[in-house]
C-alpha cells in the first residue's frame, strides 16, 4: 500500500488497572470489562450528508496526546489479562518458538563482483547481511541490525551496492516507521562513512557507474509534532556525492506544481541514463522522465507524459529502453522504446500479451526472464532479446517463486521457492544450461509430507470464478466442524500465491484448515481483475471473501462457529467490512493494522496514495460507496459480533493506529453478544516491516491463542480450553 513501501509511555495506570475486572457471561465464561471510552458529538458533512464520528479524538498521535496514551494503556491491560489467561497460549508460544528457530536464508544476488544474502540464525530479531566473493567462498558479515538497538526494533530497510563493489548504501528504519535514514559503508574495511541522509521514505538508491554517488528521493523535514501523522507531499529527487553533507546534495528533479507526485529512480546498467518513474498513487501507471548522464548540463526530458499505463523499467540496450507495459494489454507485455524515435508508432512489442498475467520481467545474461501467474501459480519463461521464446524454468510445485535478478553480463540468476508446507528454498539457475540447482533449503522442525496443499475454485455473488488455496494435515477428517482460518487481501494489484508461514504450520498441526482466497482487487489475473475490486466496485472484494466462507461451510469443511478470518492492512479493511456486513458468518475475526475509516484515510501520511484503489470521500459517488462499507461507520449497536482481536502498533505511520483505535472503541460500545472485542496495541512497532522476531512470535501466539479459545480448539499439547 505504498508507491513504488518513540516508545509509548504508559500513563495513568490507576485508571487502567480498573480494567482487570472481568464480568461474568450468562454461560459461565469470562467477558472483559472494557475501559470507558469517551464519546464526542462530532459530525462531519459530506455532500449534504451528516456523518457522526464519536471517537474522533482517538486519531491523535499517541506520542502527543496523554488521553490517547492512557486509553492505549487501559486497553492493553484488559487485552493482556485476557490473553494471559488462555490455557493453551503458553504451549502455542513454545511451539511457535520451536518452529521459528531455524536458519533462514534469502536467495543470493550479485552486484559489483560480490554475492550478497540475508541470514537469520533462527531467533535473531533481525536478519544479518553477508557477502562473499564466490558461492563456495567463506561468507563475511557486513551489517548486523541486531546491534543497532537494545530491543531489536531497528531494521535494515534498503540496500544498494555500488557497481564497482566498493560501497554499500543502506537504509535504517526505527520502530517500524516508514521513515528511513541512509548511510554508506566501505565494503572492504566495514567502515561506515560520515554521510547521513534523512527524511527518506518510499525510495531506494541508484548509483552512478563511476561509484562516486547515487540518486535517491526524499521529503522535506516535517513540522514539529507532525512526523508520523501528516500527509507526505513534495517528494524530490537528489544526487548525493560520497563524502559530502546532505545539505550539499544536488536537486535533480521536483514538481512543486504537483506536490502529490512521487518518484522512483533507476540508473541504467550501462550508466548512461537516469530514468525517473513518476507516480501519483498506488496504481502501476507512470509518467517517465529520462536524463542523459553523459550530458552534464542536460535536463530531464519527458518520455511518457501521461499516467496511461504501467511503464516499469526492465533494462536497456544503448538508447533502447525496455519496459513492462499494459497499455491496451491488461495482462502485460514487454515493449522497447528507442529514445531516438520515442513516438508510440515506433514502439516494438518484444513479448506480446499472453493468456496469463505477466507480473515481472528482468534482463539477465541477455535473456528476458518473464514471470507469469497461471491461476496464481508461478510460471517462469526465458526469452531472447528479440522476443523469441527460449525455454521454461520448471518450478517444484504449487507455491511462490521470487528473485531472478542480475545483469546482462551474468550467466546465472537466483530465486527462492516456498509454499504453505514448504519452507523457503534457494536455487541457482544456470542461464546457459537451463539447469536449476538447490543451494539451501530450510530445516524446520516439522514434517512437510504430513500436509496437503490444493487449489479449488468457487463462484462469487455475481458468478465470478474465484480461486482459493487450501492446506491441512493429510489425515484430517473433515466433518463440517473443522476449525478453519481464512485469509484474504484483495487490493492494490497484489497477488497471494502460497507462501510459508510458521503460524500456519502450527495452525494445521493443531487440526485446522488454512485457506487463502484470491479475491478481486488483487493482481492474480491482470489489471481487469484488479480494477474489478476498486472504487465503486470494491464491494466485489467483500462478496468474494464472503462467498469463500460460504463455500467452506457448504462443502463440509467448517461452520460459522469454527471459522476464523484474518487479514492485514488492506486485508484488515477486508475483515472489518465483512464482519460488519455478515457478523453471523464468522466465529473469530483478526483484523490487523486495518484501514477502518474510509472517509478520512487520505488525510494521514501515505493514505492519499490509496485513492487509486478506494476512491475519495471528496467525490460524491465515491463517498456513497465508501460510506456503504466503511467498517467504522457500519458498526450497528445491539449487534452480536464475532469474537474479535484487533491488532495495531503505536508507531504505525502507514495506516495510522487511529483507524484501529476508533474501530475497536465503536465495536466494544456496540457489542450485544458475549464474544470478546479486544485490541492489542504493540509498542515500538509499525506496519509490519522490520518487526523483531520476538514481537512476531508474541503477536502470533496471541492471535492463535485467541482463535483457539474462541473456536473451542485444543492446543499443541492437546489441552482443550477451560470453559
Amino acid at each position: 500500500m505504498i508507491p513504488r513501501r518513540t516508545t509509548l509511555v504508559f500513563l495513568s495506570m490507576i485508571a487502567a488497572l480498573a480494567a482487570w475486572t472481568f464480568a461474568a457471561e450468562e454461560k459461565g465464561g469470562a467477558r472483559p470489562a472494557y475501559p470507558e471510552t469517551r464519546r464526542v458529538d462530532h459530525v462531519d458533512r459530506h455532500h449534504g450528508a451528516e456523518v457522526a464520528d464519536p471517537y474522533r479524538w482517538l486519531e491523535a498521535d499517541v506520542r502527543e496526546s496523554k488521553e490517547v496514551a492512557d486509553w492505549v494503556a487501559a486497553q492493553n491491560v484488559v487485552t493482556n489479562a485476557y490473553l494471559e489467561a488462555i490455557p493453551q497460549r503458553e504451549a502455542i508460544r513454545r511451539r511457535l518458538t520451536e518452529l521459528w528457530d531455524f536458519p533462514k536464508y534469502s536467495s543470493p544476488f550479485k552486484e559489483g563482483g560480490r554475492y550478497y544474502y540475508m541470514k537469520n540464525s533462527g531467533l535473531q530479531n533481525q536478519s544479518v547481511l553477508y557477502t562473499m566473493d564466490a558461492l563456495d567462498a567463506k561468507a563475511r558479515m557486513l551489517l548486523d541490525p541486531n546491534a543497532w538497538s537494545d530491543d531489536g526494533t531497528a531494521a535494515l530497510a534498503g540496500l544498494a551496492p555500488s557497481e564497482d563493489g566498493r560501497h554499500l548504501a543502506f537504509g535504517k528504519a526505527e520502530a517500524g516507521s516508514d521513515w528511513q535514514t541512509w548511510q554508506i559503508m566501505e565494503i572492504d574495511t566495514g567502515r561506515i562513512l560520515p554521510d547521513v541522509l534523512r527524511w527518506i521514505k518510499f525510495s531506494g538508491a541508484s548509483w552512478t557507474r563511476d561509484g562516486r554517488g547515487f540518486f535517491y528521493c526524499r521529503f522535506d523535514e516535517p513540522a514539529a509534532g507532525a512526523t508520523f501523522q501528516d500527509v507526505n507531499l513534495n517528494q524530490k529527487v537528489f544526487y548525493h556525492r560520497l563524502g559530502t553533507s546532505q545539505s550539499e546534495d544536488v536537486l535533480v528533479y521536483r514538481r512543486p506544481d504537483h506536490p502529490e507526485w512521487t518518484f522512483e529512480v533507476d540508473v541504467t546498467e550501462d550508466g548512461r541514463y537516469l530514468v525517473i518513474a513518476i507516480q501519483k498513487g498506488t496504481d502501476d501507471k507512470y509518467r517517465i522522465v529520462v536524463k542523459d548522464l553523459d550530458e552534464p548540463y542536460g535536463m530531464p526530458v519527458d518520455l511518457i507524459d501521461n499516467f496511461d499505463a504501467d511503464y516499469t523499467l526492465v533494462g536497456n540496450d544503448g538508447s533502447v529502453l525496455f519496459f513492462r507495459n499494459d497499455l491496451d494489454a491488461p495482462r502485460g507485455r514487454l515493449i522497447a522504446i528507442d529514445l531516438r524515435q520515442p513516438e508510440q508508432k515506433h514502439w516494438k512489442v518484444l513479448i506480446p500479451e499472453a493468456d496469463d498475467p505477466l507480473v515481472a520481467v528482468s534482463l539477465v545474461g541477455n535473456l528476458f526472464i518473464a514471470r507469469y501467474l497461471d491461476d496464481v501459480k508461478p510460471q517462469v519463461k526465458l526469452f531472447a532479446m528479440d522476443g523469441q521464446f527460449v525455454r521454461d524454468v520448471e518450478m517444484p510445485g504449487i507455491g511462490d517463486a521470487a528473485g531472478f535478478s542480475g545483469r546482462r553480463t551474468d550467466t546465472e540468476t537466483f530465486y527462492s521457492f516456498t509454499s504453505f508446507a514448504t519452507p523457503p528454498s534457494a536455487y541457482r539457475h544456470d542461464l546457459v544450461t537451463g539447469k536449476s540447482t538447490l543451494l539451501r533449503t530450510a530445516k524446520v522442525k516439522f514434517r512437510p509430507d504430513d500436509f496437503v496443499v490444493k487449489q479449488v475454485f468457487y463462484k462469487s455473488k455475481d458468478g465470478t470464478r474465484v480461486p482459493m488455496f487450501l492446506a491441512h494435515r493429510k489425515d484430517l477428517k473433515l466433518d463440517g466442524a473443522t476449525p478453519t482460518l481464512l485469509y484474504g487481501y484483495g487490493g492494490f494489484n497484489a497477488s497471494l500465491p502460497p507462501h510459508f508461514r510458521v503460524s500456519c504450520v502450527l495452525w494445521m498441526e493443531m487440526g485446522g484448515v488454512y485457506a487463502v482466497a484470491n479475491l478481486r482487487g488483487g493482481g492474480e489475473y491482470g489489471e481487469a481483475w484488479h480494477r474489478a475490486g476498486t472504487k465503486l466496485q470494491k464491494q466485489n472484494v467483500f462478496d468474494d471473501f464472503i462467498a469463500a466462507a460460504e463455500w467452506l461451510e457448504a462443502n463440509g469443511y467448517t461452520n460459522p462457529k469454527k471459522l476464523a478470518v484474518q487479514g492485514g492492512s488492506n486485508g484488515g479493511l477486508l475483515i472489518g467490512a465483512v464482519m460488519t456486513q455478515r457478523p453471523e458468518l464468522f466465529g473469530v475475526c483478526l483484523p490487523e493494522v486495518g484501514v477502518m475509516d474510509m472517509l478520512r484515510f487520505h488525510q494521514f501520511t501515505a493514505g492519499r496514495f490509496w485513492v487509486d484503489d478506494y476512491g475519495s470521500a471528496e467525490d460524491p459517488e465515491e463517498f456513497k460507496a465508501l460510506l456503504a462499507y466503511s467498517p467504522y461507520h457500519n458498526i450497528k449497536p445491539g449487534t452480536r459480533y464475532p469474537a474479535t482481536l484487533v491488532t495495531t502498533a503505536d508507531t504505525d505511520d502507514r495506516v495510522v493506529p487511529g483507524h484501529s483505535f476508533k474501530f475497536a472503541a465503536a465495536l466494544q460500545n456496540a457489542q450485544a453478544g458475549d464474544a470478546p472485542v479486544l485490541i492489542r496495541i504493540e509498542t515500538r512497532a509499525g506496519h509490519g516491516m522490520g518487526t523483531p522476531t520476538s514481537k512476531q512470535i508474541e503477536k502470533a501466539a496471541d492471535q492463535l491463542g485467541f482463535a483457539v479459545k474462541n473456536l473451542g480448539m485444543t492446543g499443541p499439547d492437546g489441552e482443550k480450553r477451560a470453559d
